[in-house]
């Protein structure tokens, strides 16, 4: 177990980003001792010799098209190599647990998992050659289930040698420059329990610092050495501890003046801290994700968002007013979403000139409702238990566990054949470079014969959509937003 290569460290898809769910436990792992070899097969291929090599072979599944991919990886390792212990590590694993352990995993750990990792790798070196160790603390298997890890671990600086250049991930694309892109986390976990997010099941409000010098000189590696010149804080909410964020932000100032950054901001988070955003302008702030989701009181009640339209509104006044653009993410078909309410967006959009801040990939976005979504509990507050009175669930259809999500039906048959249709278009559109003002009246054409509305005049002008691209190009990140 501690020679070169017996433990195989793979990431699916993150986002485009270099792997920082690989650079963290192979660094936990090099300090225990071991010789891990981390493989990205979003950017690399896995070769066979490397995977008949491995004894521990653990697949990264932050997210839903991560896991989609590290299932085919595992039934591919399998057949090389069927004595290697085969362990999903992420919030993807823990939610699809059940399915992983009986089909293609021999353990699942989620929560903060580089500690159980490396107890894991300990235990198959006792295990000697037995696949299946003994019980370990925070490693969930069939014969001894485990939850999730949630405590603060003794962090260790991640190790980004062995990844692949940052030169082949993201990059930022801003005032016709394009330089590349690099990505750390300040904290994981949220404060928040939206219902449709897939960290409420597993963190369930808890969020833990990662601390700042470790971020820091993560950073200062990036930029140095990978030769960054930008910066995604890909905390789900970088304002959830606001001092500790804002520390980092100053001191990536101060020592690196002309990098910027990105983070993702809730709405509720805008207002509650307004007066930050100038600020964060100053330090180099080039935008702001955030998740809108939604302009429907009656779909945001149900995600629990805790914004409304009109918070919205002001969130975007207040970013405006600082100069930081807002790229809203959405949530376009959910059940209770109506044709109105998806006309309303691509209404909204327009107005508020927003067709350059939204990647078109999210005018397609369908609600995943994986294994343990707060969206099938009870209600505990009386606000929850009158949205859930008000649910029957009769759009809801069985779990597909093959596809890690529960299948569902919107009421309104239009619905479902429109997000066909945008989702098509959408896949084109990308592929092709067709550009977010023709892709956005396209979707427009798609919703107004899918729907039998019509959007309200000027909603898509060619010409006055063409003077607004030539008038302000927002940053972005080259790789568009999947789940």
């Amino acid at each position: 177990m501690r020679t070169h290569g017996a433990i195989l460290m793979i990431s699916c898809y993150e986002l485009g980003h270099q792997p920082l769910n690989l650079a963290s436990p192979l660094a936990a792992l090099q300090q225990a001792g071991f010789a891990p070899v981390g493989v990205d097969t979003s950017v690399d291929a896995l070769e066979d010799e490397i995977v008949r090599a491995a004894r521990l072979v653990a697949i990264s599944v932050p997210m839903h098209t991560a896991l989609r991919l590290g299932v085919a990886a595992a039934e591919r390792i399998r057949e090389l190599n069927p004595r290697a212990h085969i362990c999903f590590y992420g919030l993807y694993a823990s939610l699809n647990a059940s399915y992983l352990l009986r089909q293609y995993a021999d353990s699942v750990i989620g929560g903060e998992f580089e500690e159980a990792l490396v107890a894991l790798a300990g235990a198959l070196v006792e295990a000697g050659d037995t696949q299946q160790p003994m019980p370990v603390p925070g490693v969930h298997t069939l014969a001894a289930p485990a939850s999730p890890v949630l405590k603060r671990l003794p962090f260790t600086q991640p190790v980004r040698e062995m990844l692949p250049s940052s030169k082949r991930y993201a990059h930022l694309v801003r005032d016709g420059q394009v330089v590349p892109a690099g990505y750390v986390e300040a904290s994981r976990g949220c404060l928040h329990t939206c219902r449709h997010c897939p960290i409420t099941p597993v963190y369930g409000g808890r969020f833990f610092v990662v601390p700042r010098e470790i971020v820091l000189q993560d950073i200062r590696n990036q930029v140095q050495e990978g030769g960054v010149q930008h910066i995604t804080f890909g905390d789900p909410d970088f304002l959830n501890g606001p001092g500790h964020s804002m520390a980092i932000a100053r001191q990536l100032h101060s020592e690196f003046p002309d990098i910027t950054f990105d983070a993702t901001i809730k709405v509720e988070h805008i207002l509650e801290k307004r007066t930050l955003f100038p600020e964060l302008a100053d330090l180099g702030c080039a935008f702001v994700v955030s998740a809108v989701e939604s302009l429907s009181q009656d779909v945001l009640s149900h995600l629990k968002k805790g914004h409304t339209r009109e918070d919205i509104i002001e969130a975007l006044a207040i970013l405006d007013e600082a100069g930081i653009p807002m790229r809203p993410t959405l949530v376009a078909f959910t059940p209770w979403t109506t044709p109105h309410d998806y006309m309303d967006v691509l209404a909204f959009v327009s107005e508020h000139d927003l067709i350059d801040h939204i990647d078109p990939i999210q005018y397609s976005i369908r609600l995943l409702i994986p294994p343990g979504s707060a969206l099938l509990e009870k209600g505990k507050s009386q606000e929850d238990v009158q949205t859930r009175e008000e649910d029957t669930l009769a759009w809801l259809r069985t779990l597909d566990e093959a596809s890690f999500t529960y299948r569902w039906d919107h009421p309104d048959r239009r619905m479902d054949a429109l997000h066909r249709e945008v989702s098509m278009l959408v896949e084109i559109a990308a592929r092709e470079q067709w550009g977010h003002y023709p892709t956005f009246a396209e979707v427009c054409a798609l919703a107004e014969l899918y729907l039998g509305e019509t959007l309200p005049p000027g909603t898509v002008d060619g010409d006055r959509s063409a003077a607004r691209a030539r008038r302000r190009a927002v940053p972005h990140l080259s790789e568009p937003w999947f789940c």
